[in-house]
């Protein structure tokens, strides 16, 4: 396997689903410059981080779409194409922004299988960066994974590592349905074995990215990275498993349930604000489903709820950060 970046697993996807199948289109604002380069110009980086770089130049602008700075018309764009048969990947860039076209995806794209008594469905990518940690402030470092999972009809994928980023965004792809797809912006320039030849990651299949039996971390996106910092310090001294859910809807309860009945501690850190978040959602199931297996009552290790600050020590402060996680798994692990 060879090691790729975050980013470059990405466009490996795209290029790939590109290649394999024509109804395949990328959509959005600047995906084919970025960085001041103009529309598909050899030295343009593809967007603002890069993921669509080359694209342009291998698909050309009927399949690369650059579009004004208009994400109501990007999502409604890419919602009829996928009635018509189409299989669009529209990029959000901040999902921030989705405030101004939630109505495309909420009442619309989400809702057109059962509207249409499954005789048609919506076979959509929107991807999008979420997530601190870059300096981007409050309008652009928010993690709203838990908005979108509340939305029956759409699927949300977040992946932790470049084989997942690749393989999930290959399933959306193909995918019948709507796909949310949350890139963490901090991950871009992580590095990772990512598995060669044509490959898909399944929805809904948690991954244990470390093997416990003392304590249960479930992490989403970034927070997975933290907990495996925080499992391989403490091995020898505290045996933490982490699970990874990567998609948080469908969610995969079996293997949360499973872990949490051999460990019988939880911790679950959710970069999400901590209201309504992910970690409720996980302990709640763990309440109603394991109850019996607790052995000390389940942590939630969340963000104040508060916007993002701006100012880079409030920001590093508002993180989970890895020595919060480790205090936790000690807390949990010298209970009951």
């Amino acid at each position: 396997m060879a090691i790729k970046t975050f980013r470059e697993a990405l466009n490996e996807a795209l290029r790939e689903e590109m290649q394999r199948d024509k109804r395949v289109f990328l959509i959005g604002e600047d995906i084919a410059g970025g960085m001041g380069g103009h529309e598909g110009a050899p030295g343009s980086s593809g967007g603002m981080l890069g993921v669509t770089k080359g694209l342009y130049q291998e698909f050309g602008p009927n399949r690369v779409i650059d579009t004004p700075i208009s994400e109501s018309a990007i999502m409604g764009a890419a919602a009829g194409a996928a009635l018509a048969g189409m299989r669009p990947v529209a990029e959000m860039m901040f999902m921030d922004f989705f405030g101004v076209c939630f109505d495309q995806i909420y009442n619309q794209a989400a809702k057109f299988r059962y509207m249409f008594g499954g005789q048609s469905s919506t076979p959509m990518v929107i991807r999008g960066m979420v997530g601190a940690g870059f300096g981007s402030a409050a309008q652009h470092s928010q993690a709203l994974w838990p908005i979108f999972t509340h939305i029956p009809g759409l699927k949300v994928a977040l992946p932790s590592c470049p084989a997942d980023a690749k393989g999930l965004l290959i399933s959306a792809i193909r995918d019948q349905d709507p796909v949310i797809f949350l890139e963490h912006k901090v991950l871009y320039d992580t590095k990772g074995e990512v598995p060669d030849g044509d490959y898909a990651t399944p929805f809904g299949v948690a991954n244990v990215t470390r093997d416990g039996e003392d304590v249960t971390i479930v992490a989403f996106g970034r927070m997975v990275l933290l907990a495996n910092e925080v499992a391989d310090k403490l091995a020898g001294e505290i045996s933490v498993e982490v699970v990874d859910p990567r998609t948080t809807s469908p969610l995969d309860t079996e293997v949360i349930i499973e872990s949490v009945e051999c460990t019988g501690k939880l911790l679950v850190v959710d970069e999400a604000s901590p209201m309504c978040n992910l970690a409720s959602e996980v302990i709640s199931v763990v309440a109603i489903h394991a109850i019996g297996a607790l052995r000390a009552a389940p942590i939630k290790l969340s963000p104040p709820h508060t916007p993002v600050p701006a100012a880079p020590n409030l920001e590093r402060l508002y993180i989970p950060s890895v020595a919060q996680i480790e205090e936790a798994v000690r807390r949990l692990h010298a209970t009951g």
